[in-house]
């Protein structure tokens, strides 16, 4: 696969468990320098020894958090938001708290890191901007109302930057998973039971889970040359999930 641009240096958020981290394990092994920041020191010190990307440990709502780690490792030619939190409850049961919370991780994140990546992609007229979003932003979740109004919110995010950065040689386009064994697959279990890896499964056309590598190899393509005429895009990882099934 071609090189991301000038530079291949990239920024990953939330990049230390789960699809983050397989995204920083895609991203280095395609030649790029990668900083990732995540909250779980342990977990990112350990990949960062594995691959070695640079960490930064770091909650990704904090302002002030994001624009030193800018100050120490800028600029930046690949963003990937990554950053995202689930909450599963019916609508009824959950509370403002809960919709501010699921709102400031999932889609204020993306918004600061956003905002501060860009002047200097369109400073260098080259950037690519990839926001890992849901299929529940596009399809709805049933006990997950807030977690799809934000990822929701992020693929019009998505869309409003990509029209917008067009003319500097910006590219914003988001991946939209559908069910994935990562951690907050794992705590769903946990709260629920196995047989909701069943139920999971069956949305799909493909009749299985996903693998994080899998949705890392579409950020891949993403942030690289090959995807140079794509922009304003949301592509499903979601082994049909958008289809029906």
């Amino acid at each position: 696969m071609s090189g991301a641009g000038p530079g291949r240096r990239a920024l990953v958020t939330g990049g230390g468990a789960g699809i983050g981290a397989a995204i920083v394990r895609r991203l280095r092994a395609d030649g790029l320098a990668v900083v990732f920041c995540d909250r779980d020191g342990a977990a990112g010190h350990a990949l960062a020894s594995e691959t070695s990307a640079a960490f930064v440990q770091m909650d990704g709502t904090d302002a002030a958090a994001a624009e030193a780690l800018f100050s120490a490792h800028a600029p930046f030619e690949v963003l990937v938001n990554n950053i995202g939190a689930d909450q599963h409850a019916f609508f009824t049961d959950t509370t403002a708290e809960d919709w501010r919370f699921l709102l400031s991780v999932n889609l204020e994140t993306a918004f600061l890191f956003t905002r501060l990546a860009l002047p200097a992609m369109q400073a260098a007229r080259y950037g690519r901007l990839v926001n890992v979003a849901s299929e529940a932003g596009r399809l709805g979740s049933k006990g997950g109302a807030v977690y799809a109004a934000a990822k929701a919110g992020l693929i019009g995010f998505t869309r409003s930057i990509a029209r917008e950065n067009a003319r500097y040689g910006i590219t914003a386009n988001a991946v939209a998973p559908g069910p994935i064994r990562t951690p907050m697959v794992e705590r769903a279990v946990d709260a629920v039971g196995e047989k909701i890896l069943d139920d999971m499964a069956a949305l799909t056309l493909m009749r299985r889970i996903g693998k994080p590598r899998e949705v890392a190899a579409a950020v891949a393509f993403l942030a690289s040359q090959d995807a140079s005429f794509i922009t304003g895009e949301v592509l499903g990882v979601s082994g049909g999930m958008g289809c029906g099934a």
